[in-house]
């Protein structure tokens, strides 16, 4: 049997394809944002609320970008995911973390990562499996994909370097896992702009999206302390909306990018892109909020403090990560 074709301005797509592609975005975003809840939320509690998290913030969202809604009719270009995935994840993240409180110890007791080399190995899949999100959403091999690819390399190598060089400088020692940060930083702000700009448009992105993400780290969990635990707002929900702002400007010719849609300026893309971001945002926090307080009433959102200071591990799951004799 024949599958369904999807035409599209790269070819044709078998529809299961497109189906499953699309999947891939519905699952990674709500993952993303449970990284700000580690250590401390309910595994029923989680799937409770992410399973209402989906379909009341992530789809209609989608829908408004990508389903012919009211962004796309706006015209905001968003290619691969910084308001369906990034700005959505982020503003949640932060919205959850404040509900829940901060983690037993916080900030003076919280451990780093364990195993910076399993931290790097993740990082390593990450990176590539990125150029999915973002050369795939070309729909096609052709010259738009590896542009799409090349950016999104040159955005992650950036960053990371302008992390790890931010790093050496205050602190006088470059650590991989700052290293391993900044490379998502640049990978979060590109995801948007991939498939509209050229290389300046990379390296402007990988900059600025590094340095702008580490002084937000550095601000909510330094200044405000709000635990954020895997600083999923400082991180993918402010570089993927400083992607989708600055693609306005950078998609131009100026940056060698594509262009930007008839009768368009930078200044009035940008404005397009601004008003998206604000409405993205008032929908997420609103229904993140409202659909903790839902879940709450059927099951208490955090472990009990035993549980927290046994870990999750073997309290909720029975499982260790690690046995010794």
């Amino acid at each position: 049997m024949n599958s369904i074709k999807l035409e599209t301005p790269s070819g044709s797509i078998p529809e299961s394809l497109f189906a499953t592609f699309q999947m891939t975005f519905a699952i990674i975003t709500p993952a993303l944002m449970i990284g700000a809840l580690v250590e401390r939320i309910k595994f029923s509690a989680m799937l409770i609320f992410l399973s209402l998290w989906i379909l009341m913030v992530y789809v209609p969202v989608t829908h408004w970008v990508w389903g012919g809604g009211i962004l796309s009719s706006w015209g905001t270009m968003d290619f691969a995911g910084g308001i369906v995935v990034h700005a959505t994840a982020g503003t949640a993240a932060l919205i959850a973390a404040l509900t829940l409180g901060k983690r037993r110890g916080f900030p003076k007791s919280i451990n780093p990562p364990h195993s910076p080399i399993l931290t790097m190995i993740g990082a390593s899949m990450l990176w590539i499996g990125w150029f999915g999100f973002n050369a795939g959403s070309a729909l096609g091999a052709n010259g738009g994909a590896g542009m799409d690819m090349l950016v999104t390399h040159i955005s992650a190598a950036t960053a990371s370097l302008v992390w790890m060089f931010i790093e050496w400088i205050r602190f006088g020692k470059p650590s991989l896992i700052g290293i391993v940060t900044g490379m998502v930083a640049g990978l979060a702000t590109v995801i948007p702009a991939s498939g509209y700009i050229g290389v300046p448009g990379g390296l402007i992105l990988g900059f600025f999206g590094g340095l702008l993400c580490y002084l937000a780290v550095d601000y909510i969990r330094g200044k405000l302390q709000i635990d954020d635990s895997l600083d999923v707002f400082a991180v993918l929900g402010v570089g993927g909306i400083l992607g989708i702002l600055l693609v306005a400007f950078l998609a131009t010719s100026t940056f060698s990018g594509l262009g930007l849609a008839e009768g368009q300026t930078g200044v009035s893309q940008f404005i397009v892109q601004l008003k998206a971001v604000v409405l993205t945002v008032i929908w997420t926090s609103f229904f993140t909020y409202l659909i903790l307080k839902l879940t709450s009433l059927v099951v208490s959102l955090r472990v009990d403090e035993q549980e927290e200071i046994e870990g999750l591990d073997l309290r909720s799951h029975g499982e260790k990560g690690y046995h010794s004799d």
